[in-house]
């Protein structure tokens, strides 16, 4: 289908960007593109005005800010990946976004885009949830950071103001004794994930003292796993670990579609968590 019509603006900074926003409240941020085109294909979004911010050098680049790494909201997914600093300081972040879509996607789609878009079959969501982290927002009125848990507030909606731009994301790097692992099951390696599971865990003298897992595609929103990560505490490896992941399905809501039922999706949950903590303790 053909798009409604909408008016275009580059602007050539962040302030002009947040102004183009501020004086047209249905104006929507353009960025690479990969969610929202197909959205004004199909016409399920009508934005009066494309503010277009892909050529703002201030939305670009990984940078190692110490106990944290931030990530520009324009940096492309596969810039992430390829990334050290990311690699080195929170490596679940490069598993995660190394399987979305395919390499063409992630040569043009950025981080920022993914999160703000808010598709809890998205990737990445789960993942900065899992983490703890912060996504960082600019206005005409100034910058305010909002933590991951209060970012994702409904299908396809966030909690970025009319207005606001998400310029990056901060993700706290978790020190030493931690593994990771990112577990999708999806049926092409373009498709969205019909669910996923990413796992944060800490081990100590053998035995898991602290565990962080997203749930992907699970809701309405990204969740985590709460009675998993409860019932993981003190649990060395073995069948303590797959009881405490049966309880990965608690208080969701998945999706009914022509991928998959509710109830398949909990087993799926199920499954994938207790594969992807095992690989994020360590245990083959």
């Amino acid at each position: 289908m053909i798009p409604a019509q909408f008016d275009y603006a580059r602007p050539a900074s962040l302030e002009e960007a947040c102004q183009a926003l501020a004086s047209d409240e249905d104006a929507k941020v353009l960025a690479g593109g990969q969610s929202l085109l197909p959205l004004l294909r199909m016409r399920l979004a009508y934005p009066s005005t494309l503010v277009d911010v892909g050529r703002l050098p201030d939305l670009k680049g990984v940078h190692d800010r110490g106990d944290h790494v931030f990530i520009g909201a324009m940096t492309t997914h596969d810039e992430v990946v390829r990334s050290d600093v990311v690699t080195a300081g929170c490596p679940l972040v490069a598993l995660a976004t190394a399987m979305v879509a395919d390499r063409a996607i992630r040569h043009r789609g950025t981080f920022g885009g993914s999160l703000a878009h808010a598709d809890p079959a998205g990737d990445l969501p789960a993942v900065v949830l899992a983490l703890g982290g912060v996504l960082v927002a600019r206005s005409a009125e100034g910058e305010r950071e909002i933590p991951a848990a209060g970012f994702f507030v409904d299908y396809l909606e966030s909690a970025l103001e009319p207005g606001e731009i998400l310029t990056g994301v901060k993700i706290p790097k978790l020190g030493a004794g931690w593994g990771f692992h990112y577990e999708k099951f999806h049926r092409t390696a373009q498709s969205w994930a019909i669910v996923g599971v990413a796992a944060a865990v800490k081990r100590s003298n053998g035995a898991i003292i602290e565990a962080r897992i997203g749930l992907t595609n699970m809701g309405e929103k990204p969740l985590r796993a709460r009675a998993t990560e409860s019932a993981l505490r003190g649990v060395e490896l073995g069948d303590q670990v797959r009881l405490a992941c049966e309880e990965a399905a608690a208080d969701t809501s998945p999706p009914a579609d022509l991928h998959a039922r509710p109830d398949y999706r909990r087993h799926l949950a199920r499954v994938l968590t207790h594969r992807a903590v095992r690989a994020a303790a360590g245990s083959p």
